[in-house]
């Protein structure tokens, strides 16, 4: 919706119904995760997360955003989402982080911030 709000047409889906043949079509692809893990040690994305980006295509020349949601700590999660974004070529624009499920607000910022 922030993204909608400024303009842009956005098509949101979870990552296990998501076509990468699809994304490969956008111009701006944004993927998210939950933050799994124990406690505040061994933070990562969810495997299903991390299987959608291994079965996109060449991103070469697409700009990614990457963003989780947690409740304790990240630890390495976003920066491990956008170096497997760029291992396929695409540049990763951005990393946003909520402590919660609804980030609300907090997220129209970032979303504006990408312009």
């Amino acid at each position: 919706k922030a993204l909608e709000d400024q303009g842009h047409e956005c098509h949101v889906q979870p990552v296990t119904e998501a076509d990468p043949a699809d994304v490969s079509q956008a111009d701006l692809i944004c993927v998210g995760s939950w933050t799994q893990g124990l406690f505040i040690i061994f933070q990562h994305a969810t495997a299903d997360s991390m299987r959608f980006i291994d079965r996109l295509g060449d991103l070469t020349g697409k700009k990614a955003v990457v963003f989780c949601t947690y409740k304790l700590a990240t630890g390495k999660l976003l920066p491990r989402m956008a170096q497997s974004l760029e291992s396929k070529g695409a540049h990763v624009v951005g990393q946003f982080k909520f402590r919660g499920s609804d980030p609300g607000s907090e997220f129209a910022s970032f979303a504006a911030s990408l312009n």
